[in-house]
């Protein structure tokens, strides 16, 4: 089966299948770096971590490409109240989006261009446009006219009513909460005193999405595979991208375009503007659960077309999915090995890795895949149960985790959350336990148990030793 994604152009599973065989050309909205991003906009990021970790499985080489908006009306009202320069404004956020990006375990993007480092892609963008007559000038600023793309509003459905042009509907703002499908700015003159950039078309800056046409372009190409955001970014923002990409070169911009839902907070949208978003590290400080149960909640408990509502009850079932599948891993690596025995626990792998490879392709159905997995840990431990596994099986359960990780990206979070849990004072309590355990000292032990557990730890005693992890 090949992997199928929701095309929100067409309202259709596509396949997807690469322009140049073997290697997926993939371009993800990325954040403005006005602030700190919210768990919300994560929740797109991790989606598209997760089909990148997905295409990663299934074709050989995938290019991924997230912008940074770097430049836009609020950024520039700020580094003028503040007395920075652009760089100096956005340094620190892009700094805490980083830092997020790797508490999170997503996988780093190829390139990260800043939309600053493209102004001459921007300018040479909108000569191409003028030159197909598509543009108009007032006041030195430079316009789209969507009245000369007639495919415009196909991405999003926009009726025909909204998509009128004319002066008095320009935006001139980098407003991202309106939903107006009117001529947008490419380009927009500034003064001399202003952040702007001197060009051929006169001192201004660039439009918000004119950016991420010449970026995504100057990297993927003309026509790349995928493009990825939320659906806030469907419109007018992707809308405009096709637009102005498919007016200056005359060839389709993208091959599958896919979007997220919402992240919710106590059933209403998360967002800045409504005051109720919550960062990452507010999240995990709040209620005290450690990045993997975040990651679980925000990729494998509800399909990425599906509105997901963050509570602290769902992030405490999502700590229970992750406890059990990182006590899985950890009970199959203390499980005994022999040479010769039933292959039930080797075909049981084969199956259950089929069964989770074949949701995901099916419009990248984490929830489902997960479900699968659930079912085959739930009959591997069984067999666990019964005693010894041969050393067959025991690779091929192996192998099904490492597998099925891959794209859950769970248990190094785990692993590194583990480590971190350790100071040297837990460290030697950990030490005397293990020797009350050996001189059969069961108060201690027990004593040692409580005290740990205290301090944030949960110990299990196993055929090789005490294991722990933090409690959830």
């Amino acid at each position: 089966m090949t992997l199928r994604l929701h095309d929100t152009l067409t309202r259709r599973l596509r396949e997807v299948t690469p322009l140049e065989p073997g290697h997926v050309r993939l371009y993800t909205c990325g954040p403005t770096v006005w602030n700190r991003a919210h768990i919300g906009n994560f929740r797109t990021f991790l989606f598209e971590d997760v089909l990148r970790r997905a295409l990663e499985q299934r074709f050989a080489r995938v290019t991924h490409v997230m912008n940074l908006t770097d430049v836009d009306d609020r950024l520039i009202r700020n580094a003028g109240e503040h007395g920075n320069t652009l760089d100096e404004e956005t340094a620190p956020w892009i700094g805490a989006f980083f830092e997020d990006v790797d508490t999170l375990g997503i996988r780093r993007a190829h390139h990260y261009p800043r939309a600053t480092e493209y102004v001459p892609q921007m300018v040479d963008l909108v000569e191409r446009l003028s030159e197909r007559g598509v543009t108009y000038s007032t006041d030195g600023s430079i316009y789209f006219r969507i009245g000369d793309f007639p495919e415009y509003g196909r991405l999003s459905g926009a009726a025909e009513r909204e998509l009128k042009a004319g002066a008095s509907g320009r935006i001139d703002a980098d407003d991202y909460s309106k939903e107006d499908a009117r001529d947008f700015a490419l380009w927009k003159a500034v003064g001399p005193q202003e952040i702007g950039w001197d060009t051929r078309l006169g001192r201004g800056r660039p439009g918000w999405h004119l950016e991420c046409s010449a970026m995504s372009m100057s990297l993927l190409g003309e026509s790349f595979d995928i493009h990825c955001g939320g659906i806030d970014n469907i419109f007018p923002h992707h809308e405009n991208e096709i637009a102005q990409s498919e007016a200056a070169t005359g060839r389709q911009f993208v091959s599958i375009w896919a979007h997220s839902e919402h992240l919710r907070i106590d059933d209403e949208k998360m967002s800045k503007r409504l005051g109720n978003f919550i960062t990452l590290p507010q999240a995990l400080a709040d209620s005290h659960r450690a990045a993997s149960a975040v990651r679980f909640l925000l990729t494998a408990t509800v399909h990425y077309r599906k509105t997901l509502n963050f509570s602290s009850e769902s992030l405490a079932m999502a700590a229970e999915q992750v406890d059990r599948l990182a006590g899985f891993a950890d009970r199959l690596g203390d499980a005994v090995r022999v040479a010769d025995g039933s292959n039930e626990g080797y075909e049981l792998a084969a199956t259950a890795q089929q069964a989770f490879d074949a949701r995901l392709d099916d419009d990248l159905n984490l929830p489902g895949a997960v479900g699968e997995l659930s079912v085959a840990l739930r009959d591997a431990n069984r067999q666990l149960d019964a005693g010894p596994v041969t050393a067959a099986a025991h690779a091929a359960l192996s192998g099904l985790v490492e597998h099925a990780d891959d794209v859950l990206g769970i248990l190094p979070l785990v692993q590194r959350e583990r480590d971190a849990a350790l100071d040297d004072d837990t460290r030697e309590l950990l030490l005397q336990r293990e020797r009350a355990r050996a001189s059969r000292d069961f108060v201690l032990s027990d004593r040692l148990r409580l005290e740990l557990r205290e301090r944030g730890l949960t110990v299990e005693d196993t055929p090789k030793g005490q294991r722990w992890r933090p409690v959830t």
